[in-house]
């Protein structure tokens, strides 16, 4: 075959519409998408007095239902603890698993799922009362400290003291509630998780936040990010670029708010997110709108951040490594093009 022959035929390959992939078919079939969140983390998936989910990882399955299904309220919400969330997706039992949940080598290479983005870089850090006198993680020597099973908190706990020659004794609970409680009570001398759930738990659980303390060490890196089952790599495409449509329209400066007056942008890149200009939806399975529609339906990235765990929430976590990568932060999309 000719160059040139090789050259067209790559070029068709590159513009034929996807194939919708089972899981697609699946859910347009069904009308709507499981999502697999936690029992109740505020700021990330938790229900509230009414019975509404809301969440940084909520937010990402409403974004797809409105992407995939013109609704952003199509999603049924499957509660998830930490030893339930990878079945429930290897199982088919979820379409999707947004749920606070650590993007690591072993989970993505050895579960049957592959991890579609990074939604919220974190870390781990640990939580002490205040009257105890610990400033520092490195005078905890013979602590017990409260930890979740079936999570990678338990392991880095481990590793980091046995790095420092620090012996401490793991207090192990299979729940997160059982957990907390056990350390307010004081059972344990500090309580270690992700840091952006260490300040939930100081803001919302404490019977009086002041009375307790976030310590400066972050032991970890806690990539959070939603997963789907391997073997779907359409469903798999659909996510990841959904995800990437919302940091993306972050840059671009397309808001909730914005998405219709926008369309008249002469910006070609807007065009081309908002499906006024080329189609970017073909290659997906979806219309040329469905980045538009996840916008509208929950706002761009810092959107969803500031409302559920930034300035505009009561956690008021700072965006940190979270901010865009030319802001500061190491939130970066690949180009929608």
């Amino acid at each position: 075959m000719s160059r040139l022959k090789a050259a067209l035929a790559a070029l068709a390959l590159v513009s034929t519409p996807a194939l919708a992939g089972k899981t697609l078919d699946a859910i347009k079939a069904k009308g709507q998408i499981a999502c697999g969140v936690s029992t109740g983390v505020i700021g990330f998936s938790a229900a509230d007095s009414q019975g509404q989910w809301k969440g940084l990882d909520v937010d990402v399955c409403k974004a797809l239902a409105a992407a995939v299904l013109g609704d952003a309220n199509k999603v049924r919400w499957v509660p998830l603890n930490s030893q339930q969330r990878f079945t429930a997706l290897q199982s088919g039992e979820v379409d999707i698993l947004s749920r606070n949940t650590t993007w690591s080598l072993t989970r993505d290479a050895a579960l049957g799922l592959h991890f579609t983005a990074v939604t919220y870089y974190d870390g781990q850090g640990f939580l002490v009362a205040r009257k105890s006198k610990v400033t520092s993680a490195k005078q905890l020597k013979n602590a017990e400290i409260c930890v979740q099973s079936g999570t990678t908190t338990e392991k880095n706990l481990s590793d980091y003291f046995r790095t420092q020659g620090i012996k401490v004794k793991p207090v192990v609970f299979e729940k997160f509630e059982p957990s907390i409680k056990a350390f307010f009570s004081g059972r344990c001398q500090a309580y270690t998780t992700d840091a952006s759930a260490l300040a939930f738990i100081r803001t919302k659980e404490a019977p009086n936040p002041d009375d307790y303390v976030v310590l400066p060490e972050i032991i970890s890196k806690e990539p959070l990010g939603p997963a789907v089952r391997r073997g779907d790599d359409e469903w798999f495409a659909v996510v990841k670029w959904t995800i990437n449509a919302l940091i993306e329209a972050e840059e671009l400066g397309i808001t909730q708010a914005k998405v219709d007056s926008l369309k008249a942008s002469p910006d070609p890149a807007v065009q081309r997110f908002l499906g006024v200009g080329e189609d970017l939806g073909k290659s997906l399975g979806l219309d040329r709108e469905w980045a538009a529609r996840a916008v509208k339906a929950v706002g761009n990235y810092g959107e969803i951040f500031n409302r559920n765990v930034g300035a505009d929430s009561p956690l008021k976590l700072p965006r940190g490594l979270n901010a865009q990568w030319n802001k500061g932060g190491i939130l970066y999309a690949p180009p929608l093009r």
